[in-house]
């Protein structure tokens, strides 16, 4: 009798800012106590944006138990030093008078249909002064201890989980580092491509190649794995939201529009996931997260409150899907793969509803959604996606998956 074959298993980690890795790192450790499953045993590990920073450490074979420490500014003798204070301040600089891609934004008007709100904004907002050096130094430092423990040592070469997700800023198209005819750079540059905010900070060049946040895309980039061959993938999106609060502030307002647009997108690559015979299970901040994280999702004062928070919801949404959760992922034994169709149909269907506005008594959820940070979508949900977004390929080969450029 043949022996059966484990699941490949996915850890996606999006885009959220300053506090959206805070609120990661706090769910990552909740989800390790209540499963006793290692986030650095995923077999594809991917990062965009703030995730990306947590995908390379987790990567190189930093522990969650150690940024979690660091969170808290506790170091054991030994441990890599994972100081975030040092990323930047809670606003961005003052910007460069000047468009940030002018070609970008000429091929958005020559391909209307290919371009998305978010990448709009980016290509017009000035070009951002900011310096994401800090982050890329955070990355060499965990690689160089995980080398030899001695400061200067040369890093690793790439982690073979790791893929971080980041967008060409005259072409529109992702670009998925470290994935089969992906062009060669080293981890940090990778990793501060990804988190290069359009307006906040300067694009990173690489071989005639402008990079910028690949949350600029898409909040996670889950629609990428596709062709992975993944059986089962662990979303982690703080940049998205089932669940709505009642912000009063007009920048909390703001980011919550944006955070639903985000959102929504979230719910079509989750639906061509499930599509394609993956399982997805998607962790999100719950109305209290949100609460706590405000408007503004680089704020580096709100960090360890944001930390704390997501430790205590993110354990009481995986204790309401531990009856789910397939046994490699930590809940009970289900079917190896659930019976669907190799890709989304063709026809359109309707997006998968999001909440409707909350009333003054508390945030509202569609019927049958879990409650707080966590929401499953089924299967039936699938829709067709923007021209934007590739169909889905046959084929398991984890190859680059990069979208069709605007400019092409």
């Amino acid at each position: 009798m043949p022996r059966k074959r484990a699941p490949r298993r996915g850890l996606v980690l999006g885009a959220g800012g300053v506090l959206g890795s805070a609120w990661m790192i706090g769910a990552l450790r909740a989800y390790q106590a209540q499963t006793g499953v290692d986030a650095r045993s995923f077999d594809l590990i991917v990062g965009t944006s703030a995730g990306s920073v947590v995908a390379a450490l987790l990567s190189l074979g930093i522990d969650v138990d150690a940024m979690a420490d660091s969170e808290r500014g506790l170091y054991a003798p030994g441990a890599p030093v994972l100081d975030y204070r040092d990323l930047g301040a809670s606003l961005p600089p003052p910007p460069r008078m000047r468009m940030g891609s002018p070609r970008l934004l000429t091929a958005g008007v020559l391909h209307p249909r290919r371009m998305t709100p978010m990448v709009a904004l980016a290509a017009l907002l000035p070009q951002g002064r900011g310096t994401i050096t800090a982050v890329g130094d955070l990355v060499t430092k965990a690689a160089e201890h995980q080398a030899s423990g001695v400061t200067g040592a040369r890093p690793p070469r790439w982690p073979a989980p790791l893929r971080v997700v980041a967008m060409d800023f005259d072409t529109g198209s992702r670009v998925l580092f470290g994935a089969d005819g992906a062009p060669r750079i080293d981890i940090a540059q990778a990793v501060m491509a990804s988190c290069a905010i359009p307006g906040w900070y300067a694009p990173i060049s690489l071989d005639g190649h402008r990079y910028v946040d690949g949350g600029t895309r898409s909040p996670t980039s889950l629609d990428l794995c596709l062709d992975a061959g993944l059986d089962e993938i662990l979303v982690l999106a703080p940049a998205c939201a089932f669940d709505r609060d009642q912000p009063r502030r007009p920048v909390a307002l703001v980011e919550r529009q944006l955070r639903r647009a985000a959102t929504r997108r979230l719910a079509r690559e989750i639906a061509l996931a499930e599509a394609a015979g993956a399982r997805v299970r998607t962790l999100c901040p719950c109305p209290e997260d949100l609460t706590v994280m405000g408007g503004n999702v680089m704020d580096v004062t709100r960090r360890a409150e944001v930390f704390e928070t997501s430790l205590r919801t993110s354990a009481a949404a995986l204790a309401e899907l531990a009856g789910v959760l397939p046994s490699s992922l930590g809940g009970p034994t289900r079917p190896t793969r659930p019976t669907r169709p190799t890709r989304p149909a063709a026809a359109r269907t309707p997006a998968p509803a999001l909440p409707e506005r909350a009333g003054r008594t508390g945030a509202r959820r569609p019927a049958g959604a879990p409650l707080r940070a966590a929401r499953v979508l089924p299967a039936a949900a699938a829709t067709s996606v923007s021209p934007a977004d590739p169909a889905t390929r046959p084929g398991r080969q984890p190859a680059t998956r990069e979208e069709p450029g605007l400019a092409g």
